[in-house]
């Protein structure tokens, strides 16, 4: 998107919040720490579970749940970095990752000359369809977000037929006002297509009643799973939709790929969930070289 009203001056420090080396306030990086690519995850953990198939690592930096592993792959300089869980992170995270990248952290101006990263989340889900089984590799093509974050950046702006018809046919008044929707990058999606599964992710707000589960309370409805699916959603989690509509106001490539460890219309859930990640690490790494 071209038309982001950018500051003219220097941003205030309160508004551009660095620590005291000028790194990134949450992030705690600066911008020669990172790669160009960024492979994304929730789990802080899982950041050294794919840099241990790095050749080498040249940042090992950390910061709350926001830990960052930059070094190489076959020649091909990558980060991976955690965000830790939901939307709310997923907006500092893209947000200090555009700074580091296209603003002057020094003279805290804007940057004529503007650099697009290619942002890979590798997140686990759950399946909404029946007939997608669990340690499925899913791209998401698509999101639905119900959180809501899209709508404070007026900027954005996402209309698709696909959307429209999607927004017109969603069952929820109480919840129609949160909705916003986004897609991943083409050139992405076309790198990845040999994935078992594409298709529509909603992005929920929440791990419990948001995406139907009621352990001592409530749901929404019962049925809310099979009417997700029945609009086209084949799987849900809890990030890609902020990725996807930041990504694109602010002009860098995003994919999510999915390791499906959960079938909810099914009730089952991966025997070795670990096993199931390991798979899209590693499927993930194979596919760096075409990025």
């Amino acid at each position: 998107m071209d038309n982001i009203n950018e500051p003219l001056f220097a941003l205030g420090a309160s508004e551009l919040v660095l620590n005291e080396d000028g790194s990134m306030y949450h992030l705690n990086i600066l911008p020669d720490e990172i790669a160009d690519i960024i492979l994304l995850v929730g789990d802080p953990a899982r950041v050294a579970r794919i840099s241990q198939f790095f050749d080498s690592i040249d940042c090992i930096k950390s910061k709350r749940e926001f830990v960052t592993h930059t070094g190489t792959y076959n020649g091909v300089r990558i980060t991976a970095m955690s965000s830790g869980i939901g939307t709310e992170n997923i907006d500092i995270v893209i947000n200090e990752l555009d700074a580091l990248v296209n603003i002057d952290l020094k003279q805290r101006t804007v940057l004529n000359q503007k650099k697009s990263l290619k942002i890979i989340r590798l997140g686990t889900c759950g399946s909404l369809n029946p007939d997608i089984p669990v340690d499925s590799l899913l791209i998401s093509e698509k999101a639905v977000g119900l959180d809501g974050l899209l709508h404070f950046y007026p900027e954005y702006k996402y209309t698709a037929a696909w959307a429209s018809e999607f927004y017109d046919n969603f069952p929820y008044s109480v919840l129609k006002p949160f909705l916003y929707f986004a897609e991943a990058s083409t050139n992405l999606i076309s790198a990845f297509s040999d994935a078992d599964f594409h298709g529509i992710t909603a992005t929920l707000p929440g791990f419990y009643a948001p995406q139907g589960r009621g352990l001592r309370t409530s749901t929404l409805d019962p049925d809310f799973l099979e009417r997700l699916n029945n609009l086209g959603v084949i799987n849900f989690e809890m990030e890609t939709s902020a990725i996807y509509g930041l990504s694109t106001l602010l002009g860098h490539q995003c994919l999510t790929v999915n390791c499906v460890v959960a079938n909810r219309r099914r009730q089952e859930f991966a025997a070795d969930h670990y096993a199931s990640e390991r798979k899209m690490i590693e499927y993930v790494l194979q596919k760096v070289h075409l990025l």
